[in-house]
């Protein structure tokens, strides 16, 4: 099954047509540029317009392609940096994905009024070894990538560090924190999975059987049912969709896997980004085939079926399949119109790319939170599918903060939190960056608050 990762970007700026600029009118003597310029391994590939305080370049960080064997060669890394001052605290922030392209400020940055440096996962393109062996793609790689940015940057910014991700950026961050603990001074991880044992799923099926009301769950029972039992024409209008735009289903096997698999997996993809009061929206059964496929598509997406729109997700789902386990769901109410199997994280990697899955790497993780882990803020929301399998703390975890967003879906934060709530996450996010509150609203607000879905990965 597949799932919606959306996460934080501005509007793309075209990075290879702009030139590093001069520093901005009133810039320090001992300029920043020349000190980025200076770091063995960094490039400074441009620096573009951003709101002030704030300098904006998009960096590259030469990384080994294998942490132990050094000799195995090398790759570049795409980082973007945002510059307020070096005496700030660091923000060291990933999607888990691609990087957006363009300057942008996440929720912990905002609060502590910091640095923010934004890192792409390796194996995401253009951030993937070439040639690539897929051996090399796994947390505790990705995790070094972070340690080695993290040290090289710490002469610049020597100030107090913090980790921060949404959804895989936050399990990314969970990651980095487990192995290199000395490197940041705290984690502010936003609605990310901890799938323990991945062969253990009823969680996502218990969610499923209480989320929203009964009307709804019951509208979109009936919705799925009448759209599977008009199979052939929504098969063939989705096959006129994808031959108009130069689509194909290689990978699902044909369009009538890709239809069936974006019927049964809507409720998952309605959750993660929809709200309670979205479930009006839902068609009745008296609708138009073409009304009945555009709700799926509006809620769940063709493109996430087809081989063009999943080939910059591959190094996701190798990761799901190989380390961090993929949640099953059952279809009660499908099985008399179902005809395949559902979909896996490995329906979606190429068959030449070899799968081999690890039990134990999520069970480290998870005891490491639970009985030896600190400064880590969670946050969830109450109908994220996600959140059915959440981080827990534990005995042994210290100084650490969970929350939940009532009614919050995929995109649940701070600001979504009861005032109480957000008030000591606040706080606790700030203490550990040493910092107090500003005496004036956050700089910012005219980039981007809140993630959009140009990195849409579906389940």
């Amino acid at each position: 099954m597949r799932r919606l990762f959306r996460v934080l970007t501005a509007a793309a700026l075209a990075v290879a047509s702009l030139a590093v600029a001069a520093p901005t009118a009133g810039a320090a003597t001992d300029d920043i540029l020349e000190k980025l310029r200076a770091v063995p391994g960094l490039t400074v590939e441009s620096e573009q317009p951003a709101p002030a305080p704030y300098r904006f370049f998009v960096l590259s960080y030469t990384q080994y392609v294998d942490h132990r064997h050094p000799s195995a060669g090398t790759f570049q890394q795409r980082l973007t940096l945002m510059h307020r001052a070096t005496d700030r605290p660091m923000i060291l922030h990933t999607t888990g994905y691609n990087m957006p392209a363009g300057p942008f400020l996440s929720e912990p940055t905002k609060l502590t009024e910091a640095n923010q440096i934004s890192v792409e996962q390796r194996f995401f393109t253009p951030s993937r070894p070439q040639p690539a062996d897929w051996s090399d793609l796994n947390i505790w790689q990705g995790a070094t990538d972070h340690h080695r940015i993290v040290g090289a940057l710490k002469a610049i910014y020597g100030g107090r560090w913090i980790s921060t991700g949404a959804s895989k950026g936050g399990m990314t961050s969970v990651y980095h924190h487990r192995f290199y603990p000395g490197d940041v001074d705290g984690s502010v991880v936003y609605v990310a999975p901890d799938d323990v044992n991945n062969d253990e799923d009823s969680a996502y099926d218990r969610f499923f059987a209480k989320v929203g009301s009964d009307q709804c769950r019951t509208d979109m029972h009936t919705l799925q049912i009448e759209a599977l039992h008009r199979r052939d024409k929504l098969t063939a209008l989705f096959a006129d969709w994808a031959k108009a735009n130069k689509q194909t289903f290689t990978l699902v096997g044909d369009v009538d896997h890709a239809l069936e698999y974006l019927v049964a997996e809507a409720p998952w993809a309605f959750w993660q980004y929809s709200k309670a009061a979205d479930c009006a929206s839902i068609p009745k059964t008296t609708a138009s085939d073409a009304e009945v496929l555009g709700w799926f598509d509006k809620v769940n997406g063709f493109s996430g079926y087809t081989d063009q729109g999943n080939e910059k997700f591959v190094p996701y789902y190798y990761q799901a399949a190989t380390q961090l386990g993929y949640p099953k769901v059952r279809y009660d109410h499908l099985k008399r119109e179902l005809r395949y199997p559902p979909s896996t994280a490995r329906t979606f990697v190429p068959k030449e790319i070899k799968i081999s899955f690890d039990p134990f790497t999520m069970l480290d993780i998870d005891l490491w939170v639970k009985f030896n882990s600190s400064h880590f803020i969670f946050v969830y929301g109450q109908n994220d599918p996600w959140g059915a399998e959440p981080f827990r703390l534990g005995p042994g975890t210290r100084d650490s903060y969970w929350y939940q967003a009532v009614g919050g879906n995929h995109g649940s934060n701070i600001a979504q939190l009861t005032s109480a709530e957000s008030t000591q996450a606040t706080a606790a996010l700030r203490r550990w960056a040493g910092v107090t509150a500003p005496a004036r609203p956050t700089v910012g607000a005219e980039l981007n608050t809140a993630l959009d879905k140009e990195f849409s990965l579906r389940r």
